[in-house]
Formats: C-alpha cells, structure tokens, sequence
C-alpha cells in the first residue's frame, strides 16, 4: 500500500473523480439497505452476495477511474465480505458498523476531494490499516477487531456484541427476508406515489423527503435505522388519504373542525404500519412527526424526550418542504435560503440536536 495515496492523494482526472463518485453515491442506499436487511437476516445468501457485487464494482469503478485510496478502501471489505459469503465468519452488529463506517468515510473523502478540501480529519490511513487487519482476522477475533477499528476511527467504542450476534436481534419474534422487508417497501412507496398522484405541486416530494432524511441522519451516524426511516417517509402522509380531498388539499384558511380532522392523519399511517410485523419503529415516527420538543406539537402533545430521533428528522424535513412549496414562486435557490431561515427560526418547533446536520445537507446542496 502506497501511504502517500491514502493521506495525500494525487487526482490528476477530476472528470474521472466525478464519474465515480456518481457510482458510489448510486451504490451508497443499497449498501445500507443491506446491511439493514442482514441485521434482520444475517444469513441471507442473496443479501450477502448483493453487498459483495457492490463493493466489488466499487473497487472496478475506482480502478478504472485511478481512485486508489477508494481501492484501498474497498478491497480489504470485498475480501470480508468474500469470507462472509463462504461462511468463515459470522455476521454481526460491530461488523455492519465497521462496514458502514468505512463507506461513509469514503463518500465524505469523495466529496473532500472534489471540493478540494483537506482529508486528515478523516483517518483515512487509520481506517484502511484498520480494514486491512479485519479482512486478514481469524474468525475469532473479527468482531473484536471490527470494534477496535471504529474506536481508533472514531474514538466511541461499540457496545458489546449480545450472546446471540449473528442471528440478528435478540428482541425480534420474528425474523423476516430481505424480500419480504423489500416488498414491504415496494408498497408503502405505492402508497406514497398515489398521495403524490393528487397534485401536481407534490410531484418528486417523496424522493426529495428521503434524500434529505437519509443524508442528515448519515451526518450523525445513522443513530436512526435507515430501513424504518425509509418507510416512514413514504408513510408518514399516506393518512391524509383517509381524509376528504376538500380537507387536506384546501388552499383557504381551515376551519377549527377541518384542523381537527387534518390532526388525525398521523395516526391512520401509524396504525397500518404498526399492525405490520417488523415496522414498529418505523410507525412510531410517523405517529410523533408532529409533535414539538415544548409539547405543543399534535396528537399527543409529548415533549422531546418522548419523541423518537426518526420523528424529529421528519419534522424538519416535512417542514421544509412545505415552506419550499410556500415560496416556490421565489426561485429555487431563494426558496431554500428563505426555507432554511424559517426552520432555524422555529427554536421550540424543532429538535435542535438535528438542526445542525439538515444545515450541513442543505449548504451541500446549495454549494455541491
């Protein structure tokens, strides 16, 4: 390994460097997705040999566009994963954590790279030295040594594995496929897509929520499951279905019985997914993504310590889109810049641990 293209990598094509991080921010959601399945499952062949094909292509993409620390970087994960396929090692929390922490260090070092910032904060050198000696561990050591890899890269040490790792969760009765997990998700998207089919203003919204959810929750570590975040952003509005048209699509002032009816929606959502094995989470940020850390949010009216971190990213990015559409008329760049202003204005509407991470997403978007 050539240290010098892990510390100070040299990008002689930034055309190239484009192209591939197109590729990776393209692969990116599908990685997470199956490593969120595999926690599930942690047995599934098929999920398995998905993640391998992923970081394989990684690796080709990188070579063919000459990103030698993404090949440094993906290799050592594709010769785990290799490992992992012919059933030499176990699956387990601390190894899905390590994987995913190596690719989200990646995508942050792609992104440094094409903005021509500095990488040390990174602990590039770290995190590959630290990839190298997972992929070479003994079965026995590997989740010790996937958790002092993210130490050393992160410095938080992992919990501790539970007697059970490798079956995935403890908690959970029932254990479902990659499939069946996807299916569901197939259909709460259908879902989604007939709420957007109502007006023409709500074209793209759906993609837009997930976007914007996915990378502010990616900022702070993916604390949130990306899986149940997924589904409660197709999810979270589908309740205003079972409201009149003339409620929910009304442009005038409501009346104090049609806000008493709209307050209800959360609800209808969060009741379909809770009667779904394996969406309670996903149903309890739907049910609470109205609520308020002062309490004075709807239905419940719980304060922030009783609502989930899925709900209170939700909220803002709910919210932000609806204040995008208020002054879409202004273009787009002023209607984000006016969006931004009212969500930070907004002190005891938001959760403010989450504020800083959706501003980070936004001045990316504006400032690619």
């Amino acid at each position: 390994m050539d240290i010098r293209s892990i510390i100070t990598p040299e990008i002689r094509d930034f055309h190239a460097l484009d192209e591939f991080a197109e590729s990776l921010y393209d692969a990116a959601p599908g990685i997470e997705r199956d490593i969120s399945c595999l926690r599930q499952a942690s047995g599934d062949r098929q999920t398995i040999g998905n993640l391998f094909r992923a970081l394989h292509n990684i690796k080709g993409d990188a070579g063919l566009c000459r990103i030698e620390l993404a090949v440094a970087v993906a290799h050592p994960i594709e010769t785990l994963l290799a490992r992992l396929r012919n059933g030499e090692i176990a699956f387990s929390d601390t190894l899905a954590e390590a994987i995913l922490l190596a690719v989200d260090r990646l995508e942050l070092a792609v992104e440094s790279l094409r903005a021509r910032r500095p990488l040390e904060n990174l602990r590039l050198l770290a995190l590959v030295q630290g990839l190298e000696s997972l992929a070479a561990a003994s079965a026995g050591d590997v989740h010790a040594v996937a958790g002092q890899l993210i130490e050393t890269v992160t410095d938080f040490r992992p919990a501790a594995e539970p007697a059970n790792f490798g079956r995935g969760p403890a908690s959970s009765s029932i254990e479902r496929s990659p499939t069946q997990i996807g299916d569901d998700l197939l259909f709460f998207r259908s879902l989604a897509d007939q709420l957007e089919s109502r007006s023409p203003l709500f074209k793209g919204r759906t993609l837009r929520l997930l976007r914007l959810a996915a990378e502010t929750n990616q900022i702070r570590g993916k604390i949130v499951d990306p899986i149940q975040l997924e589904a409660a952003i197709y999810m979270h509005d589908v309740g205003m279905m079972f409201l009149p048209e003339s409620v929910w699509l009304k442009v005038e002032h409501m009346t104090p019985e049609e806000r008493t009816l709209l307050r209800n929606h959360p609800g209808h959502a969060a009741g379909l997914l809770s009667r779904m094995a394996g969406w309670g989470a996903a149903a309890e940020m739907v049910a609470q993504h109205h609520e308020m850390p002062d309490g004075r949010g709807y239905p419940e009216g719980i304060a922030a310590p009783a609502i989930c971190d899925g709900a209170k990213i939700l909220a803002i990015v709910d919210a932000f889109e609806s204040v995008m559409l208020k002054h879409a008329s202004r273009g787009r760049n002023r209607s984000v810049l006016r969006a931004v202003a009212e969500i930070n204005a907004c002190d005891n509407q938001f959760a403010p641990e989450w504020i800083e991470p959706f501003n980070q997403v936004i001045h990316r978007t504006i400032n690619p």
